[in-house]
């Protein structure tokens, strides 16, 4: 089945570190926006295609009302065929929600909510330009539950500013002590243009051995305490893993809305400008073909690798031959002796230590399938 994200490019104020496609919130525009996303799902393409996931993504989704995000939904179910155990997901930040809002977020269907709270230190949070304290995030957090919410997710930041790796396992420690089934944990990337792209932030931030030892000590933390990796960046306890984000990783169909939303349907990869005002006014969204087609030989390695579940040698040599999939065992038993990657019967996996250089181990890898 097919996954749906609805971008929602509207937040309170930029993150400094955020290079996402995103405006200051307009409540004019906003429903505006709405409209637009509604009258794009009516698409004749779309019709009659099954999904099982939808996922709210942004921006700050949860600047929606609980009315808007019913709208939203409903227009989805109109135009699609929704599997009756879909997995419906918004990110949230833990300023933009109380009880009310959350509750009418249950009623529209959402039954996957996830939130923004990168730390349980205020100093980081204040650093990292965050809208909430900690105290606020874990009463978001309580509240969801309350109104239930099974599924709850929180991210973490690594390799901030003013973090250090006792401030982080103290953070890790909090998240994990709240009512929640997933963590994904991202290293800071300073990213070109944003307020952090400035030699004042680089020097107050953990450099690459120190995020290195941190991301190694985290993934240590949360699989003792019971959120397992299964993904570079993301842990889960037992079946929590998030379904939406495995359909970008596995290669699976997921259709993109909004301003600056991506897709993979119909085995084409196409996006969305990076304008509101456009999509706003266009009788239905233009969807801009990605320089290079979609191909699984070209992707598979790329994708996979991100997941604990690995590459399975079967599917190396159908897509690559024996000689070349042989070979790239060959490689990766070198890398075990190093911790660096795991080799069965069936599959190649990375460990949390190979993930680190896992761009490295990609690189030779589609060099021996003959991608470079």
């Amino acid at each position: 089945m097919t996954g749906i994200y609805i971008h929602i490019p509207f937040c309170l104020r930029k993150c400094p570190y955020c290079d996402f496609y995103s405006v200051r919130i307009d409540n004019g525009l906003l429903e505006s926006y709405i409209d637009a996303l509604c009258r794009n799902f009516r698409a004749e393409k779309y019709r009659g295609v099954k999904a099982d996931t939808i996922y709210f993504g942004g921006g700050t989704p949860s600047v929606l009302t609980g009315g808007q995000v019913k709208r939203i939904t409903q227009g989805l179910y109109e135009s699609f065929d929704i599997a009756d155990d879909a997995e419906i997901t918004i990110e949230a930040n833990p300023c933009t929600v109380d009880r009310d809002k959350l509750l009418q977020y249950r009623q529209a269907g959402i039954n996957r909510i996830s939130f923004g709270v990168q730390s349980a230190d205020d100093s980081e949070l204040k650093a990292l330009g965050r809208l909430h304290d900690y105290e606020g995030a874990r009463r978001a957090v309580t509240l969801a539950q309350d109104v239930g919410f099974d599924n709850i997710s929180c991210d973490i930041m690594l390799g901030t500013p003013e973090q250090n790796m006792v401030s982080l396992l103290y953070s890790a420690g909090k998240i994990c002590e709240l009512p929640i089934k997933h963590i994904s944990a991202y290293m800071l990337k300073i990213e070109k243009g944003t307020a952090f792209d400035c030699e004042e932030v680089r020097k107050n931030t953990a450099d690459d051995e120190l995020v290195s030892d941190m991301y190694l000590s985290l993934t240590e933390h949360l699989n003792g305490r019971g959120f397992e990796q299964y993904e570079i960046s993301n842990y889960a306890r037992a079946g929590y893993e998030s379904r939406h984000n495995l359909k970008y990783w596995l290669g699976q169909e997921y259709i993109g809305f909004g301003a600056a939303a991506h897709s993979l349907f119909d085995k084409k990869r196409y996006y969305v400008e990076r304008d509101v005002q456009k999509y706003i006014s266009a009788p239905l969204q233009e969807e801009i073909p990605e320089e290079e087609a979609y191909d699984e030989r070209q992707e598979y390695i790329m994708l996979r690798v991100r997941l604990k579940s690995g590459l399975e040698k079967q599917r190396l040599k159908e897509l690559y031959g024996d000689l070349a999939a042989e070979e790239m065992v060959r490689f990766c038993r070198t890398l075990e002796t190093g911790g660096l990657c795991r080799v069965d019967e069936k599959k190649i996996s990375l460990t949390p230590k190979g993930f680190l250089v896992s761009n490295s181990i990609i690189a030779r890898l589609c060099d021996i399938a003959g991608l470079s």
